[in-house]
């Protein structure tokens, strides 16, 4: 399977790139991506609660490729919160030489886009606001959302994928049972 060019910014689209969904071949390079972008130290955060037992949403979860090697990767899954479906956000990790070129942006916007057309109604992670206000993410209002563990409530960031996508958002986020 080939991957497809994608919608870029002026910044990656210099840089030979393409973004398309991550393929089962990708999980290993991704995999060691991830671990070399964060440490085994991920394991111990909030968001990791999150993701164990889950299963990712590989059709909403992309790669960056660049000369036939995975530089970038962002991965969703599905997640609820109380009663109401949608969709957590993370990991998302840029190789260290790749990074200051946009292709994280870049990579959150595919994603983004992807859930809203899969009819996802909202998209939540835990993060640094200066990196996703721009992509449309917000704080969520303290105690809106309960996560599985201790976290900075400032870090709980979300954005609505579909008009109303957040209304009765509330409660304890958690995996969804699958099958």
């Amino acid at each position: 399977m080939a991957y497809g060019a994608a919608t870029m910014n002026a910044q990656t689209s210099s840089l030979h790139l393409s973004i398309a969904p991550e393929r089962e071949d990708d999980a290993r390079a991704v995999d060691a991506m991830i671990e070399r972008a964060f440490g085994p130290g991920r394991y111990t955060k909030v968001s990791e609660r999150l993701r164990e037992g889950n299963v990712q949403r590989r059709d909403l979860s992309f790669t960056a490729v660049a000369a036939g090697e995975v530089v970038g990767a962002v991965r969703l899954w599905p997640i609820m919160v109380g009663e109401a479906r949608g969709l957590f956000l993370g990991p998302i990790a840029v190789e260290g030489g790749w990074r200051k070129h946009g292709i994280g942006g870049d990579l959150i916007d595919k994603a983004v886009t992807a859930g809203a057309a899969a009819g996802e109604a909202f998209v939540f992670l835990v993060g640094d606001r200066a990196l996703f206000s721009p992509h449309g993410f917000e704080v969520v209002p303290r105690g809106t959302i309960r996560m599985p563990g201790p976290v900075d409530p400032a870090r709980i960031l979300w954005r609505a994928l579909t008009p109303g996508g957040l209304d009765g958002v509330a409660g304890q986020a958690h995996v969804p049972e699958h099958g």
